[in-house]
């Protein structure tokens, strides 16, 4: 069963056009990578969408931003 790792936190900027991402730079740095093909070497991250849809309505402040980690 995978289990989650918070890695940092998702909100609204300040002028609300956009989202901001904060990511905890340790947090990041030990994350689970995966390579393609062509050698690029990514970070699968996670957030869940009906939060993300509250913080666009203004519903909610923040919600996190995980990774899943099996």
């Amino acid at each position: 069963m995978a289990e989650s790792k918070l890695i940092g936190y998702v909100r609204k900027s300040k002028g609300g056009c956009a989202l901001k991402l904060s990511i905890d730079a340790k947090a990041f740095s030990e994350a689970e990578r995966f390579s393609t093909k062509d050698g690029r070497e990514y970070v699968q991250l996670i957030s869940n969408i009906p939060k993300i849809e509250e913080i666009i309505s203004g519903d909610r402040e923040v919600t996190s931003i995980c990774q899943l980690v099996e």
